[in-house]
């Protein structure tokens, strides 16, 4: 079975990344397919560098990374809801007059369109 992740809650406050994290981590353990997970709404933050958690919270931006390097999936972010929220790449940092972007290279700009597409080909899509 193919699934898709689409990820809608920040980081940190509220449970959805971390809860979409342990299924996608309980998905690929079994040996299910995962298309790849879409970060939209205030989901984007989980793609800006510059979150860094107290040490004794969970890590959960490290933890999509090491699962992204793991198993070779797919991160996925909302190029709009992104830009609305102040997660920018290097370029357009420097065309804002910034010396840096937040943008973690671990993640691929997506729109709406290509996850409609990428919906088609799957069999499951589940929200968090």
């Amino acid at each position: 079975m193919k699934f898709i992740i689409f990820v809608t809650g920040p980081p940190y406050g509220a449970q959805n990344s971390s809860t979409s994290f342990l299924f996608s981590k309980s998905l690929l353990s079994q040996n299910f397919s995962l298309k790849g997970v879409f970060f939209y709404f205030s989901a984007v933050y989980n793609a800006n560098d510059m979150l860094y958690p107290t040490t004794d919270d969970f890590n959960i931006i490290q933890s999509w990374v090491l699962l992204k390097k793991k198993y070779n999936i797919n991160l996925y972010l909302c190029s709009s809801a992104a830009h609305r929220r102040g997660v920018i790449d290097d370029d357009t940092a420097l065309k804002l007059g910034y010396l840096k972007g937040n943008f973690s290279s671990y993640f691929e700009w997506f729109s709406l369109y290509e996850l409609a597409l990428l919906t088609c080909s799957c069999d499951r899509i589940i929200q968090f």
